[in-house]
């Protein structure tokens, strides 16, 4: 199926198991364990750069110490966020 007729074949199981995966990497993946304050909200894990927790993803792996390989991965992901809102946007129709 297309587009959103693709959720009506989504086993329950399956969508179960989605939401405990977000759950828990929202619960324990990016948490620092500090709230500092950047600006006008309040964060729980680091000040500065905006969607930069500082604990690297996933927590496990750690994080990119090289600063041009840095950049060029987080191109890549604003690239890959992009086409991925195209191809979404897409399958509306």
């Amino acid at each position: 199926p297309n587009g959103l007729a693709a959720f009506s074949k989504l086993p329950v199981q399956g969508g179960a198991q989605i939401v405990a995966f977000a759950g828990f990497m929202e619960t324990t993946g990016f948490n620092s364990g500090e709230a500092k304050n950047i600006g006008l909200q309040r964060c729980a894990t680091q000040a500065g750069e905006p969607g930069n927790y500082g604990v690297g993803f996933p927590t496990w792996i750690g994080k990119v110490a090289d600063p041009e390989v840095r950049k060029r991965k987080l191109q890549a992901e604003i690239a890959n966020g992009r086409l991925a809102m195209m191809a979404i946007i897409g399958m509306f129709f």
